[in-house]
């Protein structure tokens, strides 16, 4: 058994390599039923016979959907948070956030509910994200320029969010 999170949700899933279909490319999420894509690589082990194959699953990272890293400072661990298809609002961890993103800080000028991404499949098989700040009291900063209200963003890699005190950097 391996244990994986789903890269839409984040729920933990266990998966026996044994009873996985012989030329599967990916399954459905049990609790959001989104797609996830996966690899399988059949590796000889060091001490085993030569004819006993060792089957290793691995989640495959979803082509052109992105990924926020919250940049670490003195309130803030560093964390890594994929993005999926749909919109996802942003915002720090709190009882009452409804944020889907939800990053652990220690930074109060962080609104629980401060921004949102959404991500939209184009024609090319390819993802835009698009930027917008929640109406937070304290703004959203963009590559060093304020969002806005009702302004959109297009992001690109490596692009600077800045809410409240902490850092974000968006990748493709």
């Amino acid at each position: 058994m391996i244990s994986i999170k789903c890269p839409h949700c984040r729920v933990g899933l266990k998966i026996d390599e044994e009873k996985i279909p012989e030329g599967i490319t990916s399954f459905h999420c049990p609790k959001c039923r989104h797609e996830i894509p996966l690899t399988i690589l059949q590796e000889q082990r060091e001490n085993a016979e030569p004819s006993t194959d060792t089957i290793l699953v691995y989640p495959t990272a979803l082509s052109g959907i992105g990924k926020l890293t919250v940049l670490a400072n003195e309130n803030t661990p560093e964390q890594t948070f994929p993005l999926h298809e749909g919109v996802q609002t942003i915002g720090r961890k709190a009882q009452t956030s409804t944020a889907d993103i939800r990053i652990t800080t220690g930074d109060r000028s962080m609104s629980r509910n401060h921004l949102q991404i959404e991500v939209k499949k184009t024609e090319k098989s390819g993802y835009k994200h698009y930027l917008t700040d929640n109406n937070s009291k304290n703004q959203t900063l963009y590559n060093n320029n304020y969002i806005g209200p009702g302004e959109v963003v297009v992001l690109k890699d490596k692009d600077e969010i800045i809410i409240g005190c902490t850092a974000l950097r968006f990748n493709e």
